[in-house]
């Protein structure tokens, strides 16, 4: 079976973690998010997969190729300029002549596939929409069904007086592949606020497919962090392998896990890593260092006595020794910290920058 991956965003919501490398090449327990995704379909049989590109799309291409390696077929249509959820299925029709998912490009879950086509298929649905239930609607898209799952009302992001249901558009579709015919091409056309309430005008068959299964957006820093936190703590019924790769790791060092540590990875004495925590390829971490929680990306190198606490290190940054950075902080590639610098808890520091010693707040 086929999809389609909506992978053109500039994923603005995860900066600074974005400026250098897009949102779908984002490493989750040290491999792309997309990679998370491509395995997650092939699980099912969707095997020959449409990557609908626009933000630095020669990384993606560079790194996943024909998808061989995988055991899938890619196929990579870049837009231009932005065409929406929609008018970038649109963009793809050449290669979709049968039905086909479609998964927004920032979205995890282990949802039943298998069980979603199925319930496609017995109401005979144009489109069917994944559910699921989240705390705050608000920011979401909220999707009201009737008994059978037929769909009677779309409220895009309502304000909470608007808010009758907790069951949000999850981003993850099934369509049939006629409806293309009612998105122009090469317009900025969406999902959510044209196509669907077109078809409901128009009395076509759309279902939602409600599902209480791990679902999250990793849209933010926050979520991105909760999600490798999930996957180690096995929230999501994914397992993983903890064993370090060729690392050197010292014999007083102490794992606390879940761990996570990459290839050629450098652990000293007397280093503590408290799960559930990543240690990407190549880092260098030195004696004495406290890593509680966090996420490390590759060749990150960290100084003697330092003590890092639920934050995420981007590629190539270097931490001084006795750094301290709080809970929540957020460092860009090459970020240099002085010794003795603070991050305080929740600092977001853009890629390149060199941090002194003095305490740097919220605005860094």
């Amino acid at each position: 079976m086929k999809a389609v991956i909506l992978v053109g965003g500039q994923g603005t919501r995860l900066r600074p973690l974005t400026l250098n490398i897009g949102k779908a090449m984002v490493p989750v327990v040290n491999k792309p998010f997309l990679e998370h995704m491509l395995y997650y379909l092939k699980g099912y049989a969707v095997d020959d997969i449409v990557l609908a590109l626009h933000y630095r799309p020669s990384q993606v291409e560079a790194h996943f190729g024909a998808g061989g390696r995988l055991g899938i077929k890619l196929s990579y249509v870049v837009e231009e300029n932005p065409l929406g959820t929609a008018g970038a299925v649109k963009n793809s029709e050449q290669y979709l002549g049968e039905t086909f998912f479609v998964l927004n490009g920032d979205i995890f879950t282990d949802l039943d596939l298998g069980a979603m086509i199925a319930f496609h298929g017995e109401r005979k649905a144009k489109v069917t929409i994944a559910l699921t239930p989240v705390a705050d609607p608000t920011m979401y898209g909220v999707v009201e069904t009737d008994e059978g799952g037929r769909i009677g009302r779309f409220v895009e992001k309502p304000s909470r007086d608007q808010v009758t249901s907790n069951m949000i558009n999850a981003g993850i579709y099934i369509l049939e592949p006629e409806v293309l015919n009612s998105i122009p091409a090469q317009t900025h056309f969406t999902f959510e606020y044209n196509l669907f309430p077109m078809l409901l005008e128009m009395g076509q068959p759309l279902y939602g497919y409600a599902t209480h299964d791990y679902w999250i957006d990793i849209g933010n820093p926050e979520k991105y962090l909760r999600l490798n936190h999930d996957l180690l703590l096995g929230r999501c019924g994914r397992g993983f392998s903890y064993t370090a790769e060729a690392s050197s790791i010292h014999s007083t060092a102490q794992i606390r896990g879940p761990v996570v540590i990459g290839k050629d990875a450098n652990i000293g004495a007397d280093v503590v890593l408290q799960g559930p925590t990543v240690i990407g390829p190549g880092c260098k971490i030195g004696e004495g260092t406290v890593v509680e929680g966090a996420v490390l990306w590759s060749a990150v190198r960290i100084g003697r006595r330092a003590m890092l606490q639920n934050c995420i290190i981007a590629d190539n940054c270097s931490i001084g020794d006795e750094g301290y950075i709080g809970s929540g902080s957020v460092l860009g590639a090459d970020v240099t910290v002085a010794r003795g610098g603070r991050l305080e808890p929740g600092t977001k520091v853009w890629p390149g920058t060199e941090v002194e010693s003095e305490i740097l707040g919220k605005r860094g």
